[in-house]
């Protein structure tokens, strides 16, 4: 008769690391099958495609030659940014918050009790599915805008012009940094209306406090309001001399989402879910 030997057990970094890659196989699973995903990717696409047919067929026809000059191609075309913007806010917010809400974050708590790698494997197919999804409408949203551009109404507006290209893709970066930050918002404040309501606040609150200082002041604080930090990334050509560049402006806008994404991983151990 043979004796029965035991396995080794697996090293426990091997351990960790595949109940992480389980950790966020689920998470995935529980994005795509919540409808709240399929609405507002819809809304956002809609948007960004819809609002860049229209500024190439309506209004950049009836531009000025002075406007045709100093217009950024690319925020004309991504108009539709201003609306898509919710939706992403919206989305990251619901990706946490959705369980608080219905009460399952208790049972995903007590399955998965390392509730930080939880909240990073979130925040990772949160991240993965939001800027496939919004750099690859940005690039529609662009080219559709080319495609319905009457002939020689402007100038420098292919994808190999420079600037164009990246300032393209900058629109995605902006979209998934500012879900990130409805994400995090969301795990801060566990409310889903009290995330969606921050992240409006956010936005479009600084800007309408900036017509209350004084003008140096504005000069100086403006740049760096969430806002008006986050959307010179998708900006071609700059025009404004007290705009930051787009990349110092993206690192703010960055670091914004940063704050948040740090309060809410340090608060989800230390309060009953």
């Amino acid at each position: 008769m043979t004796a029965a030997t035991a396995l080794p057990a697996p090293p426990a970094t091997e351990r960790h690391r595949a109940d992480f890659t389980n950790l966020v196989r689920a998470e995935f699973i529980k994005l795509r099958t919540v409808r709240s995903t399929y609405w507002t990717l819809l809304i956002a696409f809609t948007a960004n495609i819809g609002f860049a047919v229209v500024a190439a067929s309506a209004i950049a026809p009836r531009l000025s030659a002075h406007d045709r000059d100093q217009i950024d191609v690319v925020q004309l075309a991504l108009a539709g940014i201003h609306l898509s913007q919710i939706a992403y806010g919206v989305l990251g917010a619901l990706t946490i918050t959705g369980e608080y809400g219905s009460g399952m974050i208790r049972a995903t708590f007590a399955a998965t009790p390392r509730r930080r790698a939880l909240l990073t494997a979130k925040a990772l197919v949160f991240t993965g599915v939001t800027l496939v999804t919004a750099t690859v409408s940005a690039f529609v949203a662009y080219l559709a805008f080319d495609a319905a551009l009457p002939a020689n109404t402007l100038s420098g507006t292919a994808l190999s012009d420079p600037g164009i290209a990246r300032a393209v893709a900058g629109g995605g970066l902006y979209l998934t940094a500012l879900g990130l930050l409805g994400f995090g918002l969301g795990v801060v404040l566990r409310s889903s209306a009290g995330a969606i309501a921050t992240v409006f606040g956010v936005l479009f609150v600084p800007p309408l406090l900036l017509d209350l200082l004084p003008g140096s002041w504005k000069d100086a604080v403006g740049p760096a309001v969430p806002m008006q930090a986050g959307t010179q990334v998708y900006v071609a050509v700059r025009h404004e001399t007290a705009a930051l560049a787009p990349w110092t402006a993206f690192a703010v806008f960055c670091a914004y989402t940063a704050a948040a994404l740090l309060a809410g991983f340090l608060l989800v151990n230390r309060r009953d879910a």
